[in-house]
């Protein structure tokens, strides 16, 4: 199981897979053995591998059934079985919530990484952030109005940087704007989320659950910090204690003439306006203390650049700490985009076994047994059929919509699963076909061409004992009294190359009269008419037995409904011709 999954991981990765395509990939096939050697054939194929994609959440998810090409290696197909018994039911139906990754954060500081090494910058310019050389003292001054300066390889101008409150020194290149691997997270931010909540497989969890911690970064940190709004607030607070206080003692004339004038405070006074400062929780120094108290504008500003710059760098700093899970987090993304095709691979393929369960056994006969076809829902009828090495050719028979054509095709299914190494509904025995030829039943009207066109198209199978040919009343191309010698004569030809075939056809009685060796003929018997003249019909078809016509039957019913002697004398003849 190990190797296949493997396998199919690699081929996710080699051809750029993705859960998010809107439509499905076209990806460059390896040249390849095709065992179905007709239009027709692969039409089937195709509606097979489409049934199964429709488990499928994802639109690439179904390429990967091309994973799994033709083989004719038996030891091949047992592997592939055996990797399909191994999966569990798996759910996933979740997957249709995952969007298309949208990037949409972006630290709210402004970054500049400076340097004052050559080939550090060039590295750096690499990145999408600002970036900056350093050359002299006035290029740090010029630093001073960037929220955040990543420093790094700037050992000439570290003293001077560090004075600056911004600053951040970085130890190697992998901590330089870590910010840009959280912006890219930031598009997961919701599908993380949903995985969160839902049962996957191991690893997928394990790499979510790595994730998912990081999201916090993409959330306003808490951080108390002291607007101007809320110290022009505790202002007013301050003046209005310092006035109720200042009523209740008496300055002399000299103190209130200096204090007037721009003098020193009595201490009586600066003791109430300290009082007052202090009761506000507001850092004194960013009052001046006169009379009314005032807010030093200047010390406010810089008070309140470094306390941005406090709030930003404590960010930057914890960022940093995480810097190996964060550098890794493209990487991790990628790998989780690859396990999610897989997993919706394995969950999908498990929702397919819950209506098919058993696994065709590889054989020398083509038989089945109780066999369901995938197309059909749950009330079809399960079907009997066997070719074996006494009985190669089936003539089938059957009335219009008896189920013919639906067999052809179901015998097309069970071989597709059995190359893909998946499981059918039914008890089936297959051999590995090196060769599959469908002639479907012609639309058009019968002319020389199509009948020279069908002769040309016979002539070209490479027949061989693996080879099955599939045909479906192939006698509308031609005038119906010498098609059936040429189908007759078409099944000798291709018996004694050792191919198996079944014919569908409506000329049971022409054939049964020149039926060629280890040939059989089969009915698809319909039991009657119902009142709206619907065929009632055993579709699983009779081994060995000619099936009546649809006129043959309406003959019949007519007969025995209406009592008339027309109708009466049709059927008998009907029948007699029947027996001879």
């Amino acid at each position: 199981m190990a190797e296949i999954k493997e396998g199919l991981l690699k081929f996710i990765g080699e051809n750029k897979l993705s859960p998010f395509s809107s439509s499905k990939a076209l990806i460059k096939e390896k040249p390849e053995v095709d065992i179905f050697k007709t239009r027709d054939a692969k039409t089937v194929f195709n509606k097979v591998t489409s049934q199964i994609s429709g488990y499928f959440c994802f639109s690439d998810t179904s390429n990967l059934l091309k994973f799994f090409g033709f083989t004719m290696d038996s030891k091949e197909i047992e592997k592939r079985q055996d990797f399909f018994k191994k999966i569990k039911w798996q759910d996933n139906s979740f997957l249709r919530e995952l969007k298309a990754p949208k990037q949409w954060w972006k630290p709210k500081y402004g970054i500049v990484v400076v340097t004052s090494d050559e080939k550090t910058f060039l590295e750096l310019q690499k990145l999408e952030c600002p970036v900056q050389f350093i050359n002299s003292q006035d290029d740090v001054a010029g630093l001073e109005d960037y929220d955040i300066i990543q420093v790094i390889d700037c050992n000439d101008f570290s003293s001077l940087l560090e004075q600056l409150p911004q600053t951040v020194f970085l130890n190697n290149m992998d901590e330089v704007y870590l910010e840009r691997y959280l912006t890219i997270l930031s598009g997961w931010k919701a599908d993380l989320e949903i995985l969160q909540k839902n049962k996957t497989s191991a690893e997928v969890e394990g790499i979510v659950s790595e994730l998912v911690p990081l999201l916090k970064y993409l959330e306003e940190q808490p951080f108390e910090k002291i607007s101007r709004e809320h110290v022009e607030d505790k202002l007013d607070g301050i003046n209005n204690y310092v006035s109720s206080e200042m009523k209740k003692i008496t300055l002399g004339g000299e103190n209130l003439f200096a204090m007037l004038h721009g003098g020193k405070m009595p201490a009586e006074v600066q003791q109430i306006v300290d009082n007052a400062i202090e009761q506000s929780k507001i850092p004194p120094h960013l009052f001046k203390p006169s009379i009314p108290v005032a807010i030093d504008e200047q010390e406010l500003e810089r008070y309140m650049k470094k306390q941005d710059a406090e709030e930003f760098t404590e960010i930057v700093e914890s960022v940093k700490k995480q810097v190996e899970l964060l550098s890794s987090i493209p990487e991790k993304l990628q790998e989780l985009s690859n396990l999610l095709i897989y997993y919706d691979f394995m969950a999908g393929i498990s929702g397919f076994m819950a209506n098919a369960k058993d696994f065709p056994v590889l054989a020398d006969e083509l038989s089945f047994y109780g066999a369901r076809n995938v197309f059909l829902d749950d009330k079809a009828q399960p079907i009997s059929f066997l070719l074996n090495n006494e009985n190669k050719c089936s003539i089938l028979t059957g009335a219009n919509s008896g189920g013919k054509t639906t067999l052809l095709e179901h015998i097309i299914q069970l071989i597709t699963l059995l190359q893909l190494g998946m499981p059918v509904n039914g008890k089936v025995k297959i051999p590995i076909f090196t060769e599959v030829y469908y002639f479907a039943k012609t639309k058009g009207s019968s002319s020389k061409g199509a009948f020279e066109n069908l002769l040309s198209q016979m002539s070209s199978i490479k027949p061989g004992k693996r080879t099955l040919i599939l045909a479906d009343e192939i006698e509308s191309v031609t005038e119906p009294g010498v098609a059936g010698k040429i189908i007759s004569a078409t099944a000798e030809y291709f018996i004694e190359k050792g191919c198996f075939l079944v014919v569908a056809t409506h000329l049971g009685h022409e054939i049964q009269k020149i039926l060629p060796k280890y040939s059989r003929i089969d009915g698809i018997e319909a039991k009657g008419l119902n009142e709206k003249y619907e065929l009632i019909v055993d579709h699983s078809p009779v081994l060995g037995k000619l099936a009546n016509s649809t006129p043959e039957l309406i003959v019949e019913k007519l007969a025995s409904s209406k009592k008339d002697a027309y109708f009466k004398f049709i059927n008998e003849m009907l029948k007699r011709a029947k027996k001879q």
